[in-house]
């Protein structure tokens, strides 16, 4: 009975890590910044987004970086370009935006038609703009450790674990995935002399054997390969962190939109030996955009 008792109040203090709630906390930081730089008689920051083509996730992610904008007194430009518009075209107008004085940060939502570079286009954008932080010389001061623009997404589950005060120092972090995007600046991070960083870190990948337990021998696990469901409850350690990254439109013919959202890790099953997990949706998808609002102010603060 008293075995009963102590694992149903360990189930029961299991903690969401509610990326509304932390991402308002953030919001409401940076409104009252730019109410206050009002009250000067100065501009609020300017973000512009390039939009190519017409994507469905990609239009959803853009239309709610320029509502959080919105919400947060930034102003907000969206630039859109045929899915057939020409390399060149798209890297002048990149161009067009590093000129203009006006304009804080700059960033292209990715992915971009199979006829444009990637890596030309995260070059072109100027490092002092680059609020999505892939830009090799941003990347490269992450590295060395130097104040830098971080990618949006490990810098949103920086400030969750800030607002959460999840303990990290000492920790073993495990982070599933090893893109440029998220998993290794994830890493870097997490193992960084910063607060909430300072953890051994593992990154797993796709050539990883035994990955499970790897998994299981993490007290952080992040979870970014961008497949749905794949981290279930018996590859857990009770009382880990988890953050799920992934964010998969999957077919549901039960919804309105004809899809649902899943993420990479099976929730229901890990949230009961989990001590804290990020929903999906609602957790680390907020928060990229809130490290984007934050890099944005950064911006302007530096071009002030």
């Amino acid at each position: 009975m008293l075995l009963h008792s102590l694992i149903l109040g360990y189930f029961c203090s299991m903690l969401v890590l509610d990326g509304k709630i932390a991402a308002a906390a953030v919001k409401a930081s940076l409104q009252a910044q730019t109410a206050a730089l009002a009250a000067n008689g100065k501009r609020a920051p300017h973000l512009a987004a390039i939009l190519v083509g017409n994507n469905g996730a990609s239009e959803t992610y853009v239309a709610s970086k320029v509502k959080n904008c919105e919400e947060t007194g930034f102003i907000s430009s969206l630039i859109r370009l045929e899915e057939t518009v020409s390399e060149d075209i798209l890297l002048e107008t990149i161009q067009k935006l590093n000129n203009d004085i006006t304009v804080d940060g700059i960033l292209v939502q990715l992915p971009l038609p199979k006829h444009i570079s990637d890596q030309k286009v995260i070059e072109a954008i100027d490092p002092k703009k680059d609020v999505d932080g892939f830009h090799p010389v941003n990347v490269g001061k992450l590295v060395q450790g130097l104040e830098t623009f971080i990618p949006a997404t490990p810098y949103g589950i920086m400030l969750l674990l800030e607002h959460f005060n999840i303990d990290t120092k000492g920790k073993h972090a495990v982070v599933v995935g090893r893109s440029n995007i998220v998993g290794r600046p994830m890493s870097i991070l997490l193992s960084s002399n910063v607060n909430k960083g300072n953890c051994t870190v593992t990154i797993c990948h796709s050539h990883t054997p035994n990955i499970e337990s790897f998994c299981k021998d993490a007290d952080i696990l992040v979870a970014a390969l961008g497949k749905p469901g794949f981290i279930t409850a018996n590859m857990v350690k009770p009382g880990a962190v988890i953050i799920d990254v992934g964010i998969t439109r999957v077919a549901d013919e039960t919804t309105k939109s004809g899809f649902r959202i899943k993420g990479d890790v099976a929730y229901n099953e890990v949230s009961e030996v989990a001590s804290a997990i990020t929903p999906v949706p609602g957790g680390v998808g907020l928060m990229t955009i809130a490290g984007l609002l934050k890099n944005t102010m950064q911006a302007y603060m530096q071009h002030a």
